[in-house]
């Protein structure tokens, strides 16, 4: 067995949050020796000019140092810099050195001036001086100016260089607050072990990992070709986390499987390192299970292409009419590997639960081919919320795909809030790997939808044990609501743009009719997330009022208002009161419909 393990970067890993530029503790070191004074000053302030003659030539640079300090009980990277004057006759008309950092990376500036005392025999070694304690951010750049003063009021005397900080990967500041934030020294120490239940015909993965520090939320993740399967786990103050998946051997189409670690640190957030590493389960299953499997496999493939030729060559001549061919482009439609776009609101950690679930289901029962924020949380890291879902909503409307609207109390509220209701912020959206994507898509796909004159390309449905028909915003009012799991064959017949009601038959898909979604591993799995959301629901009636946070939880967030409101908007301009929010345009929408 090869056992591949390593760590990766999900997307562009870098610091998410940065801090404004200062000194160390706020103070600054004027107790150097030849130093009178020194003080912060306004560097949008014009320094004091004298005739080229009268100035001081230009200083020297010596060094820049990087380092971890401690400060305020915390270790922060911080940026010494040291410079020299030329030790010579200009020192008598010097008054002082200024020095100003920029930061690159965010336009902050600092301006600091230095005051010298210039009463003793000139010695090289005693005209040196520092700025030490600078707070740096690792992966930014900065640009450090020096020059003495008086400036001449012609020419240039200044010096200046650029300073990059390295990243957290270095091991000089790995150990400061910012890295430790963004799992710099982060070590798992994962461990697995797999055991088969031949009788049964299962496998089971325990997972074993170390928690983080700075990281409360991981998302475990088991992948195979076709199939997958992700729970959210929290620390819970745990030093260490355990994760059990339980899959039917018939849904692993490989002997490998890809295991995914995905934590959520504080300052990285969706885009933090994470761990992978391949399994394989086929030296715990035994060959001589394999062989009689593969045999059995040969044999059945043998018996049905035998009957296919014996069929064929008995096949009397057909007319290649009209009707035959509508025949094969009917067989045709039902085998096409279908896509569907989900959109959900983000309502609660056992409902994200529910959505995975049923893309399991969609993929590994249904075929269906399916595209969700949290499963391409890579690429919508780098083109943004809308970018993404503008490029899958240009993509439908293409093709023969679908976009699943799947309503709640989040997506009701998130409408309201469009229509001029208090914006609202649910837990699960600031602490996601992806943020609010339904807003941005509310905003893209209604537009279309209600000049459409067609809405076979979207799909409105909630499960009805725990969302209501209250929860479906009123635009989707005029196209058919799908109960799930009760109705979820009539839907799927939406997806593959098939009747299932024809002159003098009634076409059925068989394991997907009411009552039977359950009988499988997958749609059992399902049922019971939704039965375990709705049994949580019973006993906590107030329970979506608590994922809303208030103003004071919010400190982490403002920034996400600012970015929410940005892809929110997306440069789509539109008045929401005309198109989208009145009751007018509901009318109109039935009137262009009939």
């Amino acid at each position: 067995m090869i056992l591949v393990l390593f760590f990766c970067f999900c997307a562009t890993a870098g610091l998410i949050e940065s801090s404004s530029l200062r000194t160390l503790d706020k103070r600054l070191d004027c107790n150097q020796s030849n130093l009178d004074n020194c003080k912060m000053r306004n560097c949008s302030d014009e320094p004091m000019t004298v005739p080229r003659k009268e100035a001081p030539i230009g200083p020297e640079w010596d060094s820049a140092h990087l380092g971890v300090w401690m400060d305020e009980q915390e270790p922060i990277s911080v940026l010494n810099v040291t410079w020299k004057l030329k030790a010579d006759a200009g020192l008598f008309k010097l008054q002082g050195s200024e020095i100003r950092i920029m930061d690159e990376t965010t336009n902050q500036s600092m301006c600091v001036q230095f005051s010298f005392r210039i009463n003793q025999v000139l010695n090289q070694e005693k005209w040196k001086f520092s700025m030490d304690g600078v707070v740096v951010e690792p992966g930014h750049t900065y640009t450090v100016s020096l020059f003495n003063l008086p400036e001449p009021s012609l020419g240039d005397y200044r010096i200046s260089k650029q300073i990059t900080i390295p990243g957290c990967s270095d091991r000089r500041i790995q150990s400061s607050l910012p890295c430790l934030q963004n799992g710099s020294l982060w070590d798992p120490l994962m461990s697995y072990n797999i055991t088969v239940d031949r009788e049964h015909k299962k496998i089971s993965v325990i997972v074993d990992f170390n928690a983080a520090q700075y990281s409360e939320k991981y998302q475990v993740s088991i992948q195979n070709p076709g199939f997958l399967d992700s729970v959210f786990v929290f620390k819970e103050n745990k030093t260490s986390l355990s994760v059990t998946f339980e899959l039917g051997l018939w849904q692993l189409s490989q002997c490998e499987m890809l295991l995914i670690i995905q934590p959520f640190f504080i300052r990285c957030k969706n885009e933090c390192l994470c761990l992978e590493k391949m399994l394989n389960y086929c030296p715990y299953y035994p060959a001589r299970t394999l062989f009689i499997k593969a045999a059995a496999g040969l044999f059945i493939f043998g018996v049905i292409t035998t009957f296919v030729i014996w069929r064929v060559s008995h096949k009397e001549p057909v007319d290649v009419s009209s009707s035959a061919a509508e025949e094969q482009t009917e067989t045709l439609k039902f085998k096409e590997r279908k896509r569907v776009l989900i959109l959900y609101s983000r309502d609660h950690p056992l409902y994200e639960n529910i959505i995975l679930k049923l893309c399991a289901f969609l993929v590994n029962k249904c075929g269906t081919e399916v595209v969700l924020d949290l499963l391409d949380s890579a690429r919508l890291g780098v083109l943004g919320s809308i970018q993404w879902l503008e490029w899958h909503r240009e993509q439908i409307e293409k093709s023969s795909d679908k976009i699943l609207i799947l309503c709640s109390k989040g997506v009701q509220a998130k409408w309201r809030a469009m229509c001029g209701d208090k914006r609202i912020y649910l837990r699960e959206d600031v602490g996601s790997p992806v943020g609010d994507t339904l807003s941005p898509a509310l905003s893209l796909i209604i537009p279309h939808f209600i000049r459409s004159t067609s809405f076979k390309k979207y799909i409105v449905a909630y499960f009805n044990d725990i969302s209501s028909e209250e929860d479906v915003p009123s635009p989707f009012h005029v196209t058919v609501r799908y109960k799930l799991m009760k109705q979820f064959e009539e839907l799927f017949f939406r997806i593959l743009d098939a009747e299932k009601h024809k002159p003098g038959r009634v076409n059925l898909i068989e394991g997907l009719s009411e009552g039977q979604c359950q009988l499988c591993p997958l749609g059992k799995d399902l049922q019971d997330a939704i039965t375990t959301f709705h049994l949580y629901q019973v006993e906590h009636p107030h329970w979506f009022d608590d994922e809303v946070l208030e103003s004071s939880e919010l400190e982490v967030g403002e920034s996400l208002a600012a970015d929410t409101t940005a892809t929110f908007n997306g440069g789509y301009e539109y008045d929401s009161s005309q198109i989208i929010c009145g009751k007018n345009v509901t009318e109109n929408r039935l009137y262009m419909t009939e």
